[in-house]
Parts: structure tokens; C-alpha cells; sequence
């Protein structure tokens, strides 16, 4: 990948400009902050062309809103269960007569199903079901069950969220739409403090009278906008969409972004893993003795506070640029882990490098050596987006 080619996908990954030109607008921003490469003039139709390059290519694979399900009135579960596998499942062309391949199969043709993945472990598939309910997200699985070799399925929730940040490359430590949010609007928070702020405003009254409450034009919106944008300079008069009401979304917090969605393995992140720890509060006795707790070599005069390692290693797990999740999940038997992160990098040294940072950093929070169990991505089986309203 070009340096080219990189700074602009720094800049479109959270932040592609919800304007009529946006192209224009994106060799304005490389052009007068000094950032384009080798101090390069670019034209609107030269940022347009490294962005279509990359998407023919397969670097990017959509352009488009990335909403929150739970402010439209749909819940997301991930599921983890077992089907028989094969060495034939491990290769990239399709032999329809394995059970994994006919689970592929099945998935695909659900599109509830957003992701689907084979792990290196004995739950061996992964898959991400958004619908409106527990029972339509049961009857998804439940169909997919009888349809295919898939059992021992466990429908795990996400009982608090730490990170959604699929930002990669150097502006992956900038909080999500934040440069959108920029102008014109107050600046945005950090990370962690936004989400502690949205599950404040979800657990209020107030939200859940009013999340799902959409106009039949806000649905067609989100409908569209969860497509791939127009392939031309003026995307959004071709789409037939506002980007005042586009910004209007991402000031609500609906929409947690707009930008570029990429295929990681192609844009450089070929390695990645989802690594479960199993952080075990063993403090939590020593609340409401009346005495101080230790934590890093600190006293602390708020024992309850201190004594919640499971959320301070999900915001540690968070604060790590190469982590784009980060969610506390029940454990179940067999599966004793309770934070979830996802982590990417450009090699398999580079994997484990990450990871053993983080078991160092999460035992050394936890005062005793961390449980944890590296889940390789084995074969992506799908990946799409959902679509709202459809």
C-alpha cells in the first residue's frame, strides 16, 4: 500500500466528509494540512481514484454508516458452537460435502448472520446474530441447528461494552467521528467515557421510550446509508440522501460512524485473533472492612471502585490501539472467560507480541497470573453489514 493510499484511509476510516464533494473536500484536508505524500498536490479526481483502487481491490469493502443496533431497536448476541471439521475446511475453495461447509452455506443465506468465523478451539465457530429479541435471535439459531451439524450453541450477550473500534493504521488512536463531530459541534470524548455516557443514557427511562422511535424517513436513511456509497464524486446526491440528517445521526450517537468498512487481511492485518481472559475479582472480599485496598503499589479511598478489576482491564484492554473490541461476556461451562478483545497485526510474531503485552499488563493489574485462551481466526466464513429497515 502506498503512502498515499494510507493517509487516506486514515482519514476516511472514521471520518469520510459528509458533503456534497467529498473527494474535494478530502485533497483539501491532505492538501492544506501539510499531510498528503512527499508534500504532493492532489486533485479531487486523483483522491478519488486511489479510493476506487482500493476499493476494486478489495482493501475497503464498503463506505457507508455504521449504526448502533441498539439505538434502532435490534440487539446483537455472539454465539459460539461447535460443527465437525475437516483439513478440507481449512482452505479457501468451498467442499460443500463437509458440515462445515454446509454450515457456511446455511449462514449465508441468513441475513441476520452478519459474521461467521472458524476459531482455532474446541467452540470452533463464531457467529454475530442482530435481530429484535432474545426469542427472534433463539429462532435464528435454532434454525440454523436443524439445518446443519451446529450444536452446543451458547448465545452470549455483551454484559458491558469497552471498545467498538475498527479504525486500523495511525488513525487508529483517534476516538470514532471525531473528526466529523469536529466542526461545528462539541468535541468528542474519549472512549471509554463515551461509552460509560451511552450506558448511563441506555439504562435511563427517558432512552428507552424514545431509541426506537424512527420516521419512515429516518428508516429509508439508515436503509440506504447501510449500503456502499455511489461510485462517482457527488455520492450522497446520487444516493438521494441528506448529510445534514447523516450528521445529525452521528451527533445522536445512532450512527457510531461513517466512514470506510475494510477487509483487514487486505489492508495489511492479515493476522488477528480473538483473545478471552478470565479476570477474576479475588479483592472483592475486602470491601466494606474499613480498610484501604492496594492497587499498584497505590492506596485507594474507594475500596468498591478499586475492587472492579473487570472493568479496569476492559478499559486497559481498550486503551491498546491494536484491540478494536473489547466486551465483558458471561462465561459458560467449558469457557470460563469473561473479557473478550479482538486484536490485528501485520505478522504472527507481531500477534503474539501483542498478546503477551497484555497478559503481562492484565496480571500485574490482577496480582496474580491471568487465564486466557488465544482464539486464531482459522477462515473467515462471512462478513457483511446489517441492513436496517431492509
Amino acid at each position: 500500500m502506498s503512502e498515499l493510499e494510507q493517509q487516506i484511509l486514515d482519514l476516511i476510516q472514521d471520518a469520510f466528509p459528509l458533503v456534497e464533494r467529498p473527494y474535494k473536500a478530502l485533497a483539501e484536508m491532505l492538501n492544506c494540512d501539510g499531510e498528503c505524500a512527499a508534500n504532493l498536490v492532489v486533485s479531487e479526481q486523483e483522491v478519488f481514484d486511489e479510493v476506487e483502487k482500493m476499493r476494486t481491490s478489495g482493501v475497503i469493502r464498503r463506505i457507508g454508516g455504521v449504526y448502533d443496533s441498539k439505538k434502532l431497536g435490534f440487539i446483537s448476541r455472539l454465539c459460539a458452537g461447535k460443527v465437525p471439521a475437516s483439513s478440507l475446511d481449512f482452505f479457501a475453495e468451498p467442499h460443500e460435502q463437509t458440515s462445515m461447509e454446509k454450515f457456511a452455506v446455511a449462514v449465508n443465506g441468513v441475513p441476520a448472520i452478519t459474521h461467521n468465523y472458524i476459531r482455532s478451539h474446541e467452540y470452533n465457530v463464531w457467529f454475530t446474530v442482530i435481530a429484535e429479541n432474545e426469542s427472534a435471535i433463539q429462532a435464528v439459531v435454532d434454525r440454523v441447528c436443524a439445518k446443519t451439524d451446529l450444536h452446543d450453541v451458547h448465545v452470549l450477550t455483551a454484559t458491558k461494552k469497552y471498545k467498538i473500534n475498527t479504525v486500523m493504521g495511525k488513525g487508529a488512536g483517534a476516538p470514532v467521528g471525531s473528526r466529523q463531530l469536529a466542526v461545528g459541534r462539541d468535541g468528542d470524548k474519549g472512549e471509554t467515557e463515551r461509552h460509560s455516557d451511552n450506558r448511563r443514557l441506555e439504562e435511563s427511562s427517558e432512552f428507552r421510550k424514545t431509541a426506537v422511535v424512527l420516521s419512515e424517513s429516518d428508516k429509508s436513511r439508515i436503509r440506504t446509508a447501510c449500503e456502499d456509497i455511489p461510485h462517482s464524486l457527488t455520492p450522497f446526491k446520487d444516493w438521494g440522501v441528506s448529510c445534514d440528517e447523516l450528521r445529525e445521526d452521528l451527533a445522536i450517537k445512532r450512527m457510531r460512524r461513517f466512514g470506510a468498512i475494510l477487509r483487514h487481511q487486505n489492508a495489511g492485518y492479515a493476522f488477528n485473533a480473538m483473545v478471552c481472559f478470565r479476570i477474576v475479582d479475588s479483592r472483592k472480599s475486602e470491601v466494606g472492612r474499613g480498610s484501604n485496598v492496594i492497587l499498584s503499589g497505590e492506596a485507594t479511598k474507594d475500596p468498591v471502585k478499586s475492587c472492579d478489576l473487570i472493568a479496569q482491564a476492559g478499559s486497559l484492554l481498550a486503551s491498546n490501539l491494536h484491540i478494536s473490541h473489547c466486551y465483558e461476556r458471561p462465561s459458560f461451562d467449558g469457557f470460563p472467560y469473561n473479557v473478550y478483545a479482538m486484536m490485528h497485526a501485520n505478522s504472527a510474531e507481531q500477534l503474539d507480541q501483542f498478546i503477551a503485552d497484555c497478559v503481562k499488563a492484565l496480571s500485574a493489574l490482577q496480582q496474580s497470573s491471568v487465564e486466557f485462551v488465544v482464539l486464531n481466526s482459522v477462515r473467515e466464513l462471512k462478513k457483511t453489514s446489517f441492513k436496517f429497515f431492509a
